[in-house]
């Protein structure tokens, strides 16, 4: 699922639930060539992750169904009827070519394409006449020629814009099916919706669906249109271009509760400093008017900090549950998956980080002796060998092997040993790792290795000092 599209959901839920309302999950599928296989289930599956429940859809019927507008086309039929009847649309017998003749004119002279109305004055006879040869049509919207249709939008205020300047939209295609510009202000009114929550780009054509809403005379909806979330580039965010969606994000190793608090973080703030949100807290605190007008940069940076946090919260016992999928199979076979899991959970931002900060639990990759110098902890490549060396039968000598036991025996050895406490646990840690940083210290990795593994680690990093 888009971002964009998942960000719309949430809002609309958010909306429902904090005002005690009901959200009603609708596929709108009238672009029968747009039909991608699997969308649906896709669609059912993003809500479900993301703990956006609906009250009734396709999969859960209550009054308002049908739910998918496929299978509302006899419902649309008898609307668009009343609209021909009336006058407030017309039947457009023009064919597909010269439609695009006309508007590659317009786009040949830079000008902006709008439907030159030659279909909209047909008499009743020649209308009467070209059904009876089977010419195929389309339906039109019948757009007034003079005045202004205004509107008020939770987030952007009052619009008006000159009838002038609205083309007659097809509400009706020659294959059956209705657009999205008529499908939609039916269903709306149909399954009693209150709220309509959409992206800036649906702001310019709201009159035109407001002109439906007064030619039926039903009651127009209050409006939320959405910023735009744009890259960092400033281009709009497009599954075309490549661009995450939300299953891409799943799979680069973010949470779902992390991915839905950085999307309402996306054009609505708090009124304040909070950037952690659960589900629970987002309906707490979700205000309408707390939306933005301006667009919303979408960082990675950001999602991946944000994803950290909700890492850092979760209890041990679920991180262990989520981190065993993105676990080595020879780590989960041999090592204690817990204990391992209770070092790195407070250090990664991404599950997908996992397999490559665990690494050198499975083999210790080759480095340079040079990592044994650090000013800081006092340990040089010379006093790294020498503690090493005093180490080794110190360390075959402990016979219990946990944490807490090696750190008192190895902070007594460099009392002993008149050093300072790096300069004996640094070389262990290197010596055990290969790394200058790792999750844990160094008789956290000890106690996980175990001491038979410990003593042979510290043999080869003798070897490699020598």
């Amino acid at each position: 699922m888009h971002i964009g599209n998942l960000r719309t959901a949430l809002y609309s839920y958010l909306i429902a639930r904090h005002n005690n309302g009901q959200f009603i999950l609708r596929i709108e599928d009238t672009d029968q060539k747009r039909y991608v296989q699997g969308a649906i289930d896709l669609i059912y599956d993003s809500l479900k992750i993301s703990k956006i429940y609906y009250d009734e859809g396709p999969d859960k019927p209550g009054k308002f169904g049908p739910y998918i507008q496929s299978e509302r086309k006899e419902i649309y039929k008898k609307y668009i009827d009343y609209l021909l009847e009336k006058g407030f649309a017309y039947r457009c017998f023009c064919k597909k070519e010269e439609l695009e003749r006309q508007r590659e004119e317009s786009k040949r002279l830079g000008e902006h394409y709008e439907y030159n109305r030659k279909c909209r004055s047909l008499s009743r006879e020649e209308i009467s006449k070209r059904l009876s040869s089977g010419e195929q049509f389309i339906v039109r919207q019948k757009i007034p020629e003079s005045g202004v249709t205004s509107f008020d939008d939770a987030v952007f205020g009052r619009i008006s814009i000159a009838n002038e300047l609205l083309d007659d939209q097809v509400l009706f295609k020659s294959d059956g099916y209705p657009t999205y510009n008529f499908a939609h202000v039916v269903d709306d009114h149909l399954m009693n919706i209150t709220h309509v929550v959409r992206g800036v780009e649906y702001l310019s054509s709201t009159p035109k669906y407001n002109l439906l809403y007064m030619d039926f005379g039903w009651e127009i909806p209050k409006y939320v249109h959405l910023p735009h979330i744009t890259k960092e580039s400033g281009k709009k965010l497009s599954k075309r271009e490549g661009d995450a969606s939300f299953q891409e994000l799943l799979k680069r190793g973010y949470l779902p509760e992390a991915i839905i608090n950085y999307i309402a973080l996306l054009g609505w703030n708090p009124g304040d400093e909070r950037e952690f949100f659960t589900i629970e807290d987002l309906i707490k605190e979700f205000r309408i008017e707390r939306i933005n007008k301006s667009s919303a940069i979408f960082s990675l940076k950001k999602l991946k900090w944000i994803n950290g946090e909700h890492i850092r919260k979760l209890p041990l016992e679920k991180f262990v549950s989520i981190a065993l999928e993105y676990f080595p199979k020879t780590i989960s076979k041999s090592l204690n998956t817990e204990k391992i899991s209770r070092l790195i959970q407070p250090r990664i931002e991404r599950l997908t980080d996992i397999p490559d900060i665990l690494a050198f639990f499975i083999k210790v990759q080759e480095y340079s002796p040079e990592l044994y110098n650090h000013k800081k902890m006092k340990s040089t490549v010379d006093s790294s060998k020498e503690m090493l060396e005093k180490m080794y039968p110190f360390l075959q000598n402990i016979e219990e092997w946990s944490n807490n036991n090696l750190y008192q025996k190895l902070v007594q050895f460099a009392k002993e040993s008149d050093v300072k406490n790096s300069t004996v646990l640094w070389p262990l840690r290197i010596a055990l790792s290969g790394l200058q940083s790792t999750p844990g210290g160094a008789t956290e990795i000890a106690e996980i290795l175990g001491k038979k593994e410990t003593i042979r680690r510290i043999e080869d990093a003798l070897n490699i000092l020598k």
